[in-house]
């Protein structure tokens, strides 16, 4: 499903956030990734849907190499990849209703097929009942809610995460995690970058740990 073939990724200024990484994650996995700080998680997320493109080496989807797409098929590959941010990044002028449904808008789904969606997500994170709300009116967890359901509602086969958990206490970061373990129960190839380690080594997942740019 995801295959990384020798990546490494130099930022202008001389910093390399990865060195010549090889891993290989299946279809249908829940992978964690680990790391201190500055050890490359968030830049390894942000190659798969070619949010940044590597120095070197190879990125592949489905054996399709990423490298050699081009500008007009990415939107397509990102309609394959739902992402979820740690700062959940919601349009604070729309309602929650409308947060999840704009990658559905964008794509031009039929209105009946775009409520009845949205609908289908919010009732899968638990937040049916506030659709009409804005996101300033949630609390901190009910906004990741917001930002996972909007990033799932186009059922993408790929997830991914980038500290999910990083600004909630510990039970609501349990709340979370088993969610993202729901939709891998039904197929979702599932990446997840956390340093919450206590929690994840208590879900048992397979961890990717990464120091100093390579996998240790």
């Amino acid at each position: 499903m995801i295959r990384f073939e020798g990546v490494g990724k130099r930022y202008p200024g001389g910093n390399e956030a990865l060195r010549g990484l090889d891993l290989h994650i299946k279809p249908g996995e829940l992978v964690f990734v680990t790391g201190a700080s500055g050890a490359g998680k968030s830049t390894f997320l942000r190659l798969i849907p070619l949010l940044e493109r590597p120095s070197r080496g190879s990125v592949l989807i489905d054996g399709v190499n990423l490298s050699a797409l081009r500008r007009r098929r990415i939107p397509f590959l990102r309609r394959r990849i739902g992402m979820i941010f740690q700062d959940h990044r919601l349009l604070h002028d729309r309602t929650v209703f409308d947060n999840v449904a704009l990658p559905l808008v964008i794509t031009g789904r039929p209105h009946q097929d775009v409520a009845r969606r949205v609908r289908a997500a919010l009732d899968k994170v638990g937040l049916l009942r506030r659709e009409r709300a804005y996101p300033v009116t949630l609390s901190g967890g009910e906004q990741q809610r917001v930002g996972i359901a909007r990033a799932v509602v186009t059922r993408p086969p790929i997830l991914l995460a980038d500290e999910p958990t990083g600004n909630l206490d510990p039970a609501l970061s349990r709340e979370i995690m088993h969610l993202f373990e729901q939709f891998n129960q039904v197929g979702v190839t599932t990446v997840i970058a956390s340093h919450d380690l206590p929690l994840i080594e208590a879900l048992g997942h397979r961890r990717i740990h990464l120091h100093e740019g390579r996998a240790a």
